[in-house]
């Protein structure tokens, strides 16, 4: 990914941070030289210095038995964007889009049974604990769990090379981004309006 120095983030763990706050990916490896690409939800593992990326697709899916073939998988994060017009710059320029975004390059392998199952009960944990009526994995039948385990393919990505760019006008005056804020709020779409609040974020951390 090409990341101009002003957009460059290379703090561990405000990528992973985003990661895990925007990990529903897409991942991509090649198939007889061909791109191929799969949009799912991921869960990160941190082990000591080793990062992975944990998830699962369909049986039928072919993308997992690219993975002994292909070097490297590449998964991509993205949080919200927005398009930013110049008019709400003091002096002339051109229109841009900001948007942040992290690249993970790592080798993909399968996981066991075992090891997908509690894959699966880590991910029913994150995103059900909260709920009135939570479904999670000791509370769903044997039964069942084992006719739906059988249609899918867990699989482990560790990671090897991270690229992260925050694009939120950093390369303009502080009059500029204030603005670009005040002007992002009054756009009548949702993705504006996270976009506003990613950049006043920055602000208050003091990045």
């Amino acid at each position: 990914m090409y990341i101009p120095k002003y957009y460059k983030v290379t703090n561990a763990d405000e990528i992973w941070e985003f990661v895990q706050s925007n990990s529903f990916g897409t991942m991509v490896s090649t198939k007889q030289g061909r791109p191929i690409a799969t949009h799912l939800p991921l869960q990160l593992i941190i082990e000591g210095d080793t990062c992975y990326l944990t998830g699962h697709m369909a049986y039928g899916n072919p993308q997992w038995r690219t993975f002994e073939a292909s070097e490297d998988v590449l998964v991509m994060f993205q949080g919200p964007h927005a398009y930013i017009s110049s008019s709400w710059y003091e002096e002339e320029n051109v229109p841009t889009w900001n948007y942040q975004a992290v690249h993970v390059y790592g080798e993909a392998g399968i996981l066991s049974e075992e090891e997908l199952k509690q894959d699966l009960a880590m991910l029913l944990q994150k995103y059900e604990k909260h709920r009135k009526n939570p479904v999670l994995w000791d509370k769903l039948s044997p039964e069942l769990l084992e006719q739906q385990i059988k249609g899918i393919v867990g699989f482990k990505i560790k990671v090897k090379e991270i690229q992260a760019s925050d694009k939120l006008s950093q390369n303009r005056n502080e009059r500029d981004y204030q603005n670009i804020i005040h002007k992002l709020y009054e756009e009548n779409d949702f993705d504006s309006k996270q976009m506003a609040q990613v950049m006043e974020g920055k602000v208050k951390k003091g990045l």
